[in-house]
Protein backbone atom coordinates (compact mmCIF):
# COMPACT_ATOMS: atom_id res chain seq x y z
CA UNK A 1 0.00 0.00 0.00
CA UNK A 2 0.67 3.42 -0.24
CA UNK A 3 1.24 4.07 3.59
CA UNK A 4 3.54 0.98 3.72
CA UNK A 5 5.44 2.79 0.50
CA UNK A 6 6.14 6.05 2.70
CA UNK A 7 7.09 3.97 6.07
CA UNK A 8 9.89 1.84 3.72
CA UNK A 9 11.19 5.36 2.82
CA UNK A 10 11.08 7.33 5.74
CA UNK A 11 12.68 4.30 7.78
CA UNK A 12 15.51 1.86 7.25
CA UNK A 13 15.19 -2.15 8.16
CA UNK A 14 18.56 -3.79 10.06
CA UNK A 15 18.23 -7.56 9.94
CA UNK A 16 20.90 -10.38 11.88
CA UNK A 17 22.63 -10.30 14.83
CA UNK A 18 25.97 -7.95 14.38
CA UNK A 19 23.51 -5.24 12.49
CA UNK A 20 21.22 -5.17 15.04
CA UNK A 21 23.39 -5.41 17.78
CA UNK A 22 25.44 -2.55 16.70
CA UNK A 23 22.46 0.15 16.29
CA UNK A 24 21.28 -1.24 19.65
CA UNK A 25 25.11 -0.15 21.51
CA UNK A 26 26.19 2.54 19.80
CA UNK A 27 23.20 4.45 18.39
CA UNK A 28 19.77 3.23 20.32
CA UNK A 29 17.88 6.68 19.69
CA UNK A 30 17.80 5.23 15.83
CA UNK A 31 15.97 2.46 17.02
CA UNK A 32 11.61 2.47 16.54
CA UNK A 33 10.55 -1.40 17.28
CA UNK A 34 12.46 -4.52 17.19
CA UNK A 35 10.92 -7.66 16.25
CA UNK A 36 12.32 -11.36 17.28
CA UNK A 37 11.10 -14.97 16.32
CA UNK A 38 8.33 -15.85 18.75
CA UNK A 39 9.43 -19.79 17.96
CA UNK A 40 13.07 -19.35 18.77
CA UNK A 41 14.87 -17.81 21.32
CA UNK A 42 18.88 -18.44 21.34
CA UNK A 43 21.90 -17.43 24.00
CA UNK A 44 22.89 -15.44 20.94
CA UNK A 45 20.24 -12.93 20.96
CA UNK A 46 20.43 -12.10 24.87
CA UNK A 47 22.69 -9.63 24.76
CA UNK A 48 20.46 -7.84 22.02
CA UNK A 49 17.58 -8.63 24.22
CA UNK A 50 19.01 -7.14 27.35
CA UNK A 51 19.74 -3.45 25.23
CA UNK A 52 16.43 -3.30 23.93
CA UNK A 53 15.15 -3.86 27.90
CA UNK A 54 17.87 -1.05 28.92
CA UNK A 55 17.27 1.00 26.49
CA UNK A 56 13.39 1.00 26.90
CA UNK A 57 12.22 -0.27 23.16
CA UNK A 58 9.16 -1.76 22.14
CA UNK A 59 9.94 -5.42 21.32
CA UNK A 60 7.34 -7.91 19.24
CA UNK A 61 7.76 -11.41 18.91
CA UNK A 62 6.30 -12.70 15.37
CA UNK A 63 5.84 -15.44 13.52
CA UNK A 64 9.00 -16.79 10.63
CA UNK A 65 7.04 -15.93 7.98
CA UNK A 66 6.58 -12.35 9.46
CA UNK A 67 10.00 -11.85 10.28
CA UNK A 68 10.82 -13.01 6.36
CA UNK A 69 8.54 -10.44 5.00
CA UNK A 70 10.16 -7.67 7.52
CA UNK A 71 13.85 -8.55 6.55
CA UNK A 72 12.37 -9.15 2.83
CA UNK A 73 13.58 -12.44 2.77
CA UNK A 74 17.41 -11.41 4.07
CA UNK A 75 19.25 -13.67 6.53
CA UNK A 76 17.83 -12.37 9.51
CA UNK A 77 19.25 -15.11 12.25
CA UNK A 78 15.81 -14.51 14.19
CA UNK A 79 16.20 -10.58 14.92
CA UNK A 80 14.80 -7.55 12.87
CA UNK A 81 14.60 -4.01 14.04
CA UNK A 82 13.10 -1.23 11.99
CA UNK A 83 14.92 2.42 12.90
CA UNK A 84 15.17 5.57 11.73
CA UNK A 85 17.01 6.19 8.43
CA UNK A 86 20.22 7.39 8.89
CA UNK A 87 21.30 11.04 7.83
CA UNK A 88 21.95 11.24 3.93
CA UNK A 89 25.57 13.16 3.19
CA UNK A 90 26.58 14.97 0.33
CA UNK A 91 29.23 17.08 -0.96
CA UNK A 92 28.70 19.89 1.49
CA UNK A 93 28.49 17.55 4.77
CA UNK A 94 31.69 15.67 2.99
CA UNK A 95 34.07 18.85 2.97
CA UNK A 96 32.59 20.71 6.15
CA UNK A 97 33.34 16.86 8.08
CA UNK A 98 36.87 17.21 6.33
CA UNK A 99 37.91 20.14 6.97
CA UNK A 100 37.24 19.57 10.72
CA UNK A 101 38.76 16.79 11.43
CA UNK A 102 41.80 16.89 13.94
CA UNK A 103 44.24 14.23 12.25
CA UNK A 104 45.08 13.69 8.88
CA UNK A 105 41.67 12.29 6.71
CA UNK A 106 41.96 8.93 5.11
CA UNK A 107 38.71 8.07 3.20
CA UNK A 108 37.38 5.71 0.97
CA UNK A 109 36.49 6.95 -2.42
CA UNK A 110 34.49 3.89 -4.54
CA UNK A 111 33.79 4.27 -8.09
CA UNK A 112 31.55 2.00 -9.40
CA UNK A 113 31.04 -0.94 -7.19
CA UNK A 114 27.76 -2.18 -7.42
CA UNK A 115 27.82 -5.17 -5.17
CA UNK A 116 26.19 -4.64 -2.05
CA UNK A 117 28.25 -6.74 0.00
CA UNK A 118 31.70 -5.36 -1.47
CA UNK A 119 30.11 -2.17 -0.53
CA UNK A 120 29.62 -3.18 3.05
CA UNK A 121 32.89 -5.33 3.35
CA UNK A 122 34.89 -2.00 2.41
CA UNK A 123 33.01 0.28 4.95
CA UNK A 124 34.13 -2.35 7.33
CA UNK A 125 37.16 -2.40 6.27
CA UNK A 126 37.77 1.45 6.40
CA UNK A 127 36.02 1.48 10.19
CA UNK A 128 38.65 -1.07 11.15
CA UNK A 129 41.78 1.10 9.72
CA UNK A 130 40.49 4.25 11.85
CA UNK A 131 39.16 5.55 8.09
CA UNK A 132 37.22 8.79 8.44
CA UNK A 133 34.51 7.85 5.68
CA UNK A 134 33.42 6.24 2.49
CA UNK A 135 32.62 8.49 -0.99
CA UNK A 136 30.28 6.87 -3.04
CA UNK A 137 28.60 8.27 -6.93
CA UNK A 138 25.01 8.71 -6.42
CA UNK A 139 24.49 6.91 -10.27
CA UNK A 140 26.81 4.27 -10.25
CA UNK A 141 27.24 2.29 -6.93
CA UNK A 142 25.17 -0.04 -4.93
CA UNK A 143 22.15 1.15 -2.64
CA UNK A 144 22.77 1.42 1.04
CA UNK A 145 20.52 -1.36 2.09
CA UNK A 146 19.93 -3.95 4.74
CA UNK A 147 22.67 -6.16 2.41
CA UNK A 148 25.18 -3.28 3.07
CA UNK A 149 24.61 -2.77 6.89
CA UNK A 150 24.42 -6.51 7.45
CA UNK A 151 27.82 -6.99 5.67
CA UNK A 152 29.39 -3.58 7.29
CA UNK A 153 29.06 -5.59 10.57
CA UNK A 154 27.89 -2.62 12.48
CA UNK A 155 30.48 -0.29 11.06
CA UNK A 156 28.22 2.35 9.15
CA UNK A 157 26.83 3.19 13.04
CA UNK A 158 29.94 5.58 13.09
CA UNK A 159 31.43 5.64 9.76
CA UNK A 160 29.84 8.24 7.22
CA UNK A 161 28.61 7.66 3.92
CA UNK A 162 28.48 10.32 1.38
CA UNK A 163 26.63 10.21 -1.86
CA UNK A 164 28.06 12.47 -3.97
CA UNK A 165 26.37 13.72 -7.78
CA UNK A 166 29.58 14.12 -9.42
CA UNK A 167 32.97 12.26 -8.57
CA UNK A 168 35.58 13.93 -10.08
CA UNK A 169 33.73 17.58 -8.93
CA UNK A 170 33.65 16.22 -5.63
CA UNK A 171 37.84 14.85 -5.96
CA UNK A 172 38.74 18.43 -7.16
CA UNK A 173 37.20 19.90 -3.99
CA UNK A 174 39.05 17.38 -2.10
CA UNK A 175 42.24 18.70 -3.18
CA UNK A 176 41.62 22.36 -3.52
CA UNK A 177 39.14 23.04 -0.43
CA UNK A 178 41.02 20.07 2.18
CA UNK A 179 44.40 19.59 0.72
CA UNK A 180 43.83 15.94 0.37
CA UNK A 181 46.18 13.76 -1.80
CA UNK A 182 44.31 11.83 -4.18
CA UNK A 183 45.51 8.21 -4.44
CA UNK A 184 44.07 5.90 -7.43
CA UNK A 185 44.29 2.71 -8.06
CA UNK A 186 45.42 0.68 -11.74
CA UNK A 187 46.83 -2.11 -12.25
CA UNK A 188 49.15 -0.76 -14.99
CA UNK A 189 50.51 2.19 -12.36
CA UNK A 190 54.28 1.69 -12.55
CA UNK A 191 54.47 2.99 -8.50
CA UNK A 192 52.70 0.51 -5.87
CA UNK A 193 51.44 1.21 -2.77
CA UNK A 194 54.11 0.75 -0.82
CA UNK A 195 55.92 3.72 -2.08
CA UNK A 196 53.27 6.03 -1.50
CA UNK A 197 52.79 8.24 1.44
CA UNK A 198 50.03 7.25 3.44
CA UNK A 199 50.50 9.51 6.20
CA UNK A 200 49.64 12.35 4.42
CA UNK A 201 45.73 13.27 4.66
CA UNK A 202 44.69 10.96 1.44
CA UNK A 203 41.67 9.80 -0.17
CA UNK A 204 42.04 6.36 -2.12
CA UNK A 205 40.13 5.59 -5.51
CA UNK A 206 39.20 2.09 -6.18
CA UNK A 207 37.39 1.10 -9.36
CA UNK A 208 35.46 -2.70 -9.93
CA UNK A 209 37.41 -5.33 -10.74
CA UNK A 210 38.75 -5.55 -14.24
CA UNK A 211 37.17 -2.04 -15.60
CA UNK A 212 38.96 -0.25 -12.74
CA UNK A 213 38.41 3.53 -11.93
CA UNK A 214 37.02 5.56 -14.62
CA UNK A 215 39.35 7.29 -16.90
CA UNK A 216 37.85 10.80 -15.88
CA UNK A 217 38.07 10.11 -12.15
CA UNK A 218 41.62 8.79 -12.47
CA UNK A 219 42.36 12.03 -14.19
CA UNK A 220 41.92 13.74 -11.10
CA UNK A 221 43.88 11.76 -9.22
CA UNK A 222 47.36 13.21 -8.00
CA UNK A 223 49.10 9.39 -8.30
CA UNK A 224 48.23 6.19 -9.65
CA UNK A 225 49.12 2.70 -7.65
CA UNK A 226 48.96 -0.75 -8.23
CA UNK A 227 49.34 -3.98 -5.69
CA UNK A 228 52.29 -6.00 -6.37
CA UNK A 229 50.45 -9.35 -7.60
CA UNK A 230 53.21 -12.30 -7.53
CA UNK A 231 50.91 -15.04 -8.65
CA UNK A 232 48.61 -16.49 -11.58
CA UNK A 233 45.65 -13.71 -10.58
CA UNK A 234 45.68 -10.31 -12.09
CA UNK A 235 43.70 -8.46 -9.92
CA UNK A 236 41.90 -8.52 -6.39
CA UNK A 237 38.14 -8.22 -5.32
CA UNK A 238 37.79 -4.30 -4.15
CA UNK A 239 37.18 -4.86 -1.00
CA UNK A 240 40.34 -7.23 -0.63
CA UNK A 241 42.17 -4.15 -2.44
CA UNK A 242 40.85 -1.77 -0.17
CA UNK A 243 42.02 -3.60 2.90
CA UNK A 244 44.79 -4.43 1.70
CA UNK A 245 45.82 -0.32 1.04
CA UNK A 246 43.99 0.59 4.31
CA UNK A 247 45.93 -1.29 6.46
CA UNK A 248 49.20 -0.20 4.59
CA UNK A 249 47.99 3.43 5.10
CA UNK A 250 47.43 2.05 9.33
CA UNK A 251 50.65 0.66 9.53
CA UNK A 252 52.16 3.48 8.10
CA UNK A 253 50.81 6.24 10.99
CA UNK A 254 51.27 3.88 13.43
CA UNK A 255 55.39 3.90 12.99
Amino acid sequence: SEQDYEFLMAEEILTGIHAVLAVLTQNPSRVRQVYINENRRNNRLEPLLEAVSANKLPLKEVSREKLDSLADNQIHQGIVARCEALPVRAEAELIWDIKALKRPAMLLVLDGVQDPHNLGACIRTLNGAGGDGVVIPKDRSAPVTSVVHKTASGAMEKTPIYTVTNLSRTLQQLQQECGLWIVGTSDKAEKNLYQVDFTVPFALVLGTEGKGIRRLVSEHCDELISIPMQGSVSSLNVSVASGVCCYEALRQRQL
